[in-house]
């Protein structure tokens, strides 16, 4: 791999492509429950509430399993970097110890859905770290190691790791996870569909009618009747809990080559330091002598800076700290943040009786995924759950408490909406080959791409989520909006919500 990489489909996407695809929906449904988003927290909802012997219909834009969850790192723990002190000081040392618990459930949840359905994903036993090597931050560490153990995790403070370069200090937790998310979700919804469930793929959602019963309206044409409706789209398409300002999309790299089994460092690792640096293996080949590398970091806001350079930092890095890796992979995945720290799963609303949202875990979906599906599942069946309260998209004390973050987040998408429409625009003739841009054309604004052939492909430049304007990233060649994340190739077509109609298309 040269030191800007090509960008590729993730491993997970190359390794389990799937069989044959689910159909679209052509004609109108009536289900108990119907689940926008065929993801981790999509899936799993959809097979919790077809366990509990709902009818359920899965309704996805794309293919299930290869947008966010076709693209993340797959480490399933309930160590999610430096949370839990931070949480015992705004939830109190309960919300800690509900947060510890509901993520280790769905841990445990996630092994027994493997051993009941024998499904072969990879799936190993694993210690996760939280590290860093600048001494001034030992102490914030250590801080975090016993408010993990007093949350309930086998946690401890360590000095010593499995990473071939010395750490100042680390918080380690034992008995977690990492597999292979793609063949697990793809086995999870073959006993979907064997259960009685039903999976519509190349579906978009349009429209949501909060009746009794819900009505769900798809660019198909067709509509699907349900009691209850579950958005479980990453970022919500629908907005009416004013989600949209409380969540921030941030956008990570990743790279990955293989190694030696002997050099595997053991363990899931993570550090805030140098813009974050995640490190994790996973089985490669098939005689047990390599195992693949898989380094993520580098994360900003999707449509900003140059994506180029930056996977070029990232397999530096790997290089340097893993001598001898022979990178043969480089993607991205992309998170959302919320900005009182918990992701938002429940009622969509303050006013909603049958529409619950799963949203916001800040690059934690596996275990946050999972734990959803089991939260959704249980309140949609009138069952108690002890962590309802925590998780609540409906919470304003949190909110309220944690305004910085919420009015960082809200200056900065202004500062996009206003500042993305004063800057200045180069000339068509000046782009060359694989490169995009904002231009100006007869007093529009267009996002021009120019393909390697040299023709010129012109689309609206403005988002047709909330309107700001969107970004070219020339290393996935996208276009970005660095609003509230949505993603279009460039033809304008819809890569990632919240946005569901494309980019139209202009002439020049």
């Amino acid at each position: 791999m040269t030191q800007n990489p090509h960008v590729s489909d993730s491993y997970w996407l190359q390794t389990a492509p799937g069989g044959a695809p689910h159909p679209a929906l052509e004609d109108d449904l009536d289900v108990d429950v119907a689940v926008i988003g065929g993801g981790i927290a999509g899936l799993c909802t959809a097979w919790e509430l077809a366990r509990a012997g709902r009818s359920v219909a899965v309704l996805e834009a794309g293919r299930i399993a290869a947008s966010v969850t076709g693209h993340t790192t797959a480490k399933v723990t309930a160590l999610h970097s430096l949370i839990y002190d931070k949480l015992r000081r705004t939830r109190g040392p309960e919300g800690a110890r509900l947060y510890a618990r509901s993520q280790t459930e769905a841990i445990e949840r996630a092994a027994e859905i493997v051993d009941e359905l024998g499904i072969d994903c990879d799936w190993e036993t694993r210690s996760a770290y939280t590290y860093v090597c600048d001494a001034h931050r030992v102490e914030e560490v250590r801080a975090e190691a016993a408010a993990a153990k007093e949350a309930g995790l086998p946690a401890s403070f360590v000095t010593e790791t499995g990473l071939p370069y010395p750490v100042a200090g680390a918080v380690r937790v034992t008995g977690q996870a990492q597999f292979h998310p793609r063949k697990f979700l793809l086995a999870l919804a073959e006993d979907l569909v064997r259960r009685g469930g039903r999976i519509f793929e190349q579906t978009t959602v349009h429209g949501l009618d909060e009746g009794e019963p819900c009505r769900v309206s798809t660019g198909t044409g067709a509509t699907v009747t349900a009691r209850d409706v579950v958005v479980a789209t990453h970022y919500p398409i629908f907005d009416r809990a004013l989600l949209f300002t409380r969540l921030s999309p941030r956008r990570e790299l990743v790279v990955a080559g293989t190694v030696d089994a002997g050099r595997d460092p053991d363990g899931m690792y993570i550090t805030p330091d140098e813009n974050t640096r995640s490190v994790r293996t996973t089985p490669y080949g098939e005689d047990g002598g390599k195992r693949l590398l898989v380094i993520t970091g580098e994360h900003f806001t999707p449509g900003t800076g140059d994506t180029r350079e930056r996977f070029a930092r990232l397999s530096a890095w790997a290089r340097e700290h893993f001598p001898g890796v022979e990178l043969t992979h480089a993607w991205a995945t992309q998170d959302n943040d919320p900005t009182d720290t918990v992701p938002m799963v429940g009622p969509l609303h303050p006013g909603a009786r049958h529409t619950y949202v799963a949203t916001g875990f800040a690059g934690w979906g596996m275990s946050g995924g999972m734990m959803a599906g089991r939260l959704l599942a249980r309140q949609i069946t009138g069952e108690e759950c002890a962590w309802s309260e925590l998780y609540d998209p409906r919470r304003l004390r949190t909110a309220v408490r944690e305004a910085p973050s919420f009015l960082k987040t809200q200056a900065e998408v202004a500062r996009h909406f206003v500042g993305d429409r004063l800057r200045p625009a180069p000339p068509v003739d000046s782009l060359p080959p694989g490169e995009g841009a904002l231009v100006r054309v007869g007093g529009e604004r267009l996002a021009v791409y120019r393909d390697e052939a040299g023709a010129l492909h012109a689309v609206s430049s403005r988002c047709t989520h909330l309107g700001c304007l969107v970004n070219f990233n020339a290393a996935e060649r996208a276009w970005e909006c660095p609003c509230h994340g949505s993603r279009f190739d460039t033809d304008g077509k819809v890569i990632q919500g919240p946005a569901t109609r494309p980019l139209e298309r202009r002439d020049i």
